[in-house]
């Protein structure tokens, strides 16, 4: 049996969590300008930030976190995703973030947080915890009144009918609507993929862990991630163990997806763990920090591993995020709201109950938003995933304004790509940034890890290049991964309950074994199973 390790398919074709570390948004928007928005509803300078494939909500929680170091503005997110599983983790992963601390500590606030959002399998008191949030939001997500009363930050009316239909599902499947452990068996569902990943290199998979972190991870700026924890997490799905390995066997089911697959000459929705399972989770918080002692070696080694530094980081997080909550909580209690507002740090503009507002986007509308007035030339910051970088046209481009700012993450730590690859996906983001109307940020910082554009004054929408067509697959960027038009594998699939959904036609493209497009497409309709017309008692 050949392997295909190294061929792309370990970075998978859903994204749980960010392949680079977490950015402060208001650091890459243009400069504040006071007089084209003196006017505004709010009297505040608004921030416009469109997101795809963002997946995590990293970015927005560190932008949240360190909003004091900044003049005060008001911002409105708006996320777009390719699957509404990913809806539901920011949902959650929100939620938890603002959890009043009266019901919920710093400390237990942090370790939920991290074992959520990169565990595959969760200690009992953090799976109960997950179950309750489910229901709640299962409840609220079809009563739009009670939604915007008991979580202001959050706005769903874009989405449209069926999508809150299916997100309503999917928090009643992590709310155990399915009960008992076959319903989400989440480590042999883990270790078949591995099995099939690895192919006759699964026997040596801890030389593979070793050499994919000691070879490329750490040649890439990743020095701090520890070998033990990369080889647990790459043998079990677990990258922060806070407590006895014991403790850890519940399945996380904020980590499985539906999907289509090919079975038999037909075309079957299946639930399963379709994620990275080659670089994990240790990225986005775990390789940088602003204590520097945090970053120091001794002998040549790293003090702290990735996993200590994710913890510091997302607990000094989720500490300075708390006063969004509190400002929120208060939001109802002028004299609470008058007493926060009284007594902030020296310099710090405190938050107010409206200073920030998420909205989720409908599934796949990146290439009509500027049909829309309310959104043609309105963000100031394009933010764009290097899964999703194939999204990227002239008609995305004509969503942001003249001036605005162009952030594209780049393949930087995806184990399975090679340096030419790298280099020719790095050639081919600059491509399309400059057909939707981007140039090269002037005096940006060099980086390995975002690419940095500017809009010009002048663009408009059409101004494309002719050497790149944006509706043409260039590079196979816009192919789907092998894994999706492959039978499936024995074991590496569970079975969806509650009938056969309705499918919507799916084109599958010519594959290329080994391509760059196995690894940084992020495919639109065959994946995600809520993407598709479904029942909403499939359970995804």
């Amino acid at each position: 049996m050949t392997t295909p390790a190294g061929s792309g398919r370990g970075f998978g074709s859903v994204s749980w969590w960010g392949l680079s570390p977490a950015l402060d948004l208001q650091a890459e928007s243009p400069p504040v300008d006071p007089d084209s928005q003196a006017d505004t509803v709010h009297s505040t300078p608004e921030l416009d930030v469109l997101l795809l494939g963002s997946v995590d909500g990293r970015h927005l929680l560190r932008t949240l976190s360190r909003a004091k170091l900044w003049p005060r503005r008001r911002f409105n997110f708006f996320v777009l995703e390719n699957n509404l599983e990913a809806v539901a983790r920011h949902m959650l992963i929100f939620s938890l973030a603002l959890e009043d601390p009266e019901k919920m500590g710093l400390q237990e606030r942090s370790e939920t947080f991290l074992e959520v959002w990169g565990n595959a399998l969760l200690r009992p008191p953090v799976a109960a915890f997950v179950r309750a949030q489910a229901d709640l939001l299962a409840h609220l997500v079809p009563e739009p009144d009670r939604l915007e009363e008991q979580l202001p930050w959050l706005s769903l009316r874009a989405l449209k009918f069926r999508e809150r239909d299916a997100l309503e599902a999917v928090f009643r499947f992590w709310a155990g609507g399915e009960k008992g452990p076959e319903a989400f068996p989440m480590s042999r569902l883990w270790d078949s993929r591995l099995r099939h990943y690895l192919g006759s290199r699964y026997d040596a998979r801890h030389g593979v862990s070793d050499w994919d972190l000691r070879m490329k991870l750490h040649d890439r700026g990743a020095q701090v991630i520890h070998t033990q924890e990369f080889r647990r997490w790459r043998d079990t799905g677990v990258a922060f163990e806070l407590r006895d390995s014991s403790a850890y066997h519940v399945p996380n089911r904020t980590l499985a997806s539906g999907r289509l697959l090919s079975y038999r000459g037909e075309r079957v929705a299946a639930r399963g763990y379709w994620g990275d399972i080659a670089t994990g989770p240790f990225v986005a918080f775990g390789i940088e920090a602003d204590d520097e002692s945090l970053l120091r070696t001794s002998n040549g080694q790293p003090v702290k591993t990735a996993g200590e530094i994710t913890q510091h980081n997302v607990t000094e997080l989720l500490r300075e995020v708390a006063a969004w909550g509190r400002a929120r909580a208060s939001r109802g209690d002028p004299e609470e709201q008058q007493r926060s507002e009284a007594s902030p740090e020296p310099g710090t503009p405190a938050p107010t109950p409206e200073s920030f507002t998420v909205h989720f986007l409908p599934l796949n509308s990146a290439e009509t938003l500027h049909h829309k007035s309310c959104y043609n030339g309105r963000f100031q910051l394009l933010y764009v995933a290097c899964g999703v970088v194939h999204l990227l046209s002239p008609e995305l481009g004509a969503c942001v304004a003249p001036g605005g700012n162009l952030i594209v993450e780049l393949a930087r730590y995806l184990v399975d790509v090679r340096q030419e690859q790298l280099q020719g996906f790095n050639t081919q983001v600059g491509e399309r940034a400059q057909a939707a109307g981007f140039a090269p940020q002037t005096g940006a910082r060099p980086s390995e890890t975002f690419a940095r554009f500017c809009k010009s004054q002048d663009s408009a929408l059409g101004s494309t290049d002719p050497a790149v067509e944006p509706r043409t697959p260039s590079l196979d960027v816009l192919a789907q991964p092998l894994e999706a038009s492959s039978p499936a594998p024995e074991g590496l699939t569970q079975p969806l309950e509650g009938g056969t959904p309705h499918w919507e036609p799916c084109q599958l493209p010519s594959e290329s074994p080994g391509s760059l497009s196995e690894v940084l497409a992020q495919p639109q309709g065959a994946l995600a199973l809520s993407n598709c017309e479904s029942h909403s008692n499939t359970g995804v």
